[in-house]
């Protein structure tokens, strides 16, 4: 008799038949190495199992994948002058991410002409350590390329990058002009620098550089689409603000807008049938902090398929129940802005779901009576990765042995 790794049994999931669809259920969940094994009317032989897992009172939820999510660079340079190990640093960072139920991760790794924080040296190191730790992280550490615009030099590592297949999602972004507006002020001008590592003369000598090849952008942004294509990583847009920039990016086979700061960009995003990212965070606040289009508006307008936690982890949780505590949409409607809608984005078809075969990724979630949320558990990729309930996990196999 075959030994299955975990059985989760008591809660009510949300699970995926095999028409797609999305229902409620009560049916135990086992689940076999990294992948779910059955989702059954009655248990199995719980000697079967070498840990069951008591969901009582819970929700059992698909595992969520944060399609853009930067709060990373926090762990590696918490202050302007402090630098630490990026293996301590995403270490750390799997910790924070299971523990808020994000068991797919695509870090925003934002390479510039700033240099610093957001320069070569750390955007290998990046690279470098998300291979190295591959084995032993508890969520699916992935790269989702922010690439600025005007960094002509780093058009060829950008593409080495993209051809070594190290890159699963990647972002056209233009930073630059608003940057060189607020370098005006020197408080901002002083946060920049401290970022990007070096005094503010040599970060504005960085910027004029970035301005002065302003013509070579349009070039660089059709190369790099072009091996986007060839290699079929998914793209996005950032900050999309007219019909125009959306447009153009359609055309290059740009089919994400994440972040619309206007109404004109968003409603030409849908229209051309693009996904449309929005962020959790501006969910928890009641609006954006920098003056973006409100998420809950979107999403009760039906005008936003997908929620990343952006710069704050534990956002995308709460979002979601936020979301369908306030009405605006259902809490299944709400779990696949956070879970199925961004797998599918990033081609990853094996989860953002609780299906027979699919990859085991499920977070066990408390719900109040007011509508928030308190995670129990998360299971990433059939092991149990984060409890906050050890009471609840039996392992009837090490009893037997015991005994």
């Amino acid at each position: 008799m075959s030994m299955q790794n975990l059985l989760v049994q008591g809660g009510t999931s949300l699970v995926q038949d095999a028409l797609g669809a999305s229902n409620w259920s009560t049916k135990p969940i086992a689940v076999s190495q990294s992948c779910i094994d059955n989702i059954a009317a009655t248990p199995n032989d719980p000697m079967r199992h070498q840990t069951i897992v008591d969901a009582s009172g819970l929700l059992v939820l698909p595992g969520m994948v944060d399609i853009h999510g930067d709060a990373f660079e926090r762990q590696v340079q918490p202050r302007p002058d402090t630098i630490f190990a990026y293996d301590i640093a995403l270490a750390d960072t799997d910790r924070q991410l299971v523990a808020n139920g994000i068991t797919t991760a695509c870090h925003g790794l934002t390479y510039s002409w700033e240099g610093g924080l957001r320069g070569r040296d750390s955007a290998i190191a990046l690279l470098e350590q998300v291979a190295r730790q591959r084995k032993t992280a508890h969520a699916d550490h992935r790269i989702h390329l922010r690439f600025e615009n005007h960094h002509v030099d780093g058009l060829a590592d950008a593409l080495l990058w993209i051809q070594q297949g190290r890159i699963d999602c990647f972002a056209f972004n233009e930073h630059l002009p608003a940057i060189a507006k607020k370098s005006a002020l020197p408080e901002k001008l002083a946060a920049y620098s401290e970022r990007a590592r070096c005094d503010a003369p040599t970060y504005l000598r960085r910027l004029q550089k970035a301005q002065a090849r302003a013509d070579q952008v349009p070039q660089v942004i059709a190369t790099l689409a072009r091996a986007c294509r060839e290699r079929g990583v998914p793209m996005a847009s950032h900050d999309d603000e007219t019909f125009l920039q959306r447009e153009r990016y359609q055309e290059l086979g740009v089919m994400i807008s994440e972040f619309p700061r206007t109404q004109e960009a968003l409603l030409t995003a849908m229209g051309l049938g693009n996904q449309v990212v929005m962020g959790a965070p501006n969910v928890l606040l009641g609006g954006s902090h920098c003056g973006g289009l409100s998420t809950e508006d979107a999403v009760k307008s039906g005008l936003c398929d997908i929620l990343a936690s952006d710069y704050y982890y534990p956002s995308m949780l709460h979002a979601a129940f936020k979301l369908a505590h306030l009405g605006l949409c259902t809490l299944a409607q709400a779990w696949c802005l956070v879970a199925q809608n961004p797998a599918r984005a990033l081609g990853l078809e094996d989860r953002g779901h609780i299906r027979n075969g699919g990859r085991a990724d499920m977070v066990l979630v408390e719900v109040s009576a007011a509508g928030t949320a308190r995670l129990v558990a998360t299971i990433a990729a059939g092991k149990v990765a984060y409890c906050a309930d050890p009471a609840r996990l039996r392992m009837p196999h090490a009893y037997q042995i015991a005994a």
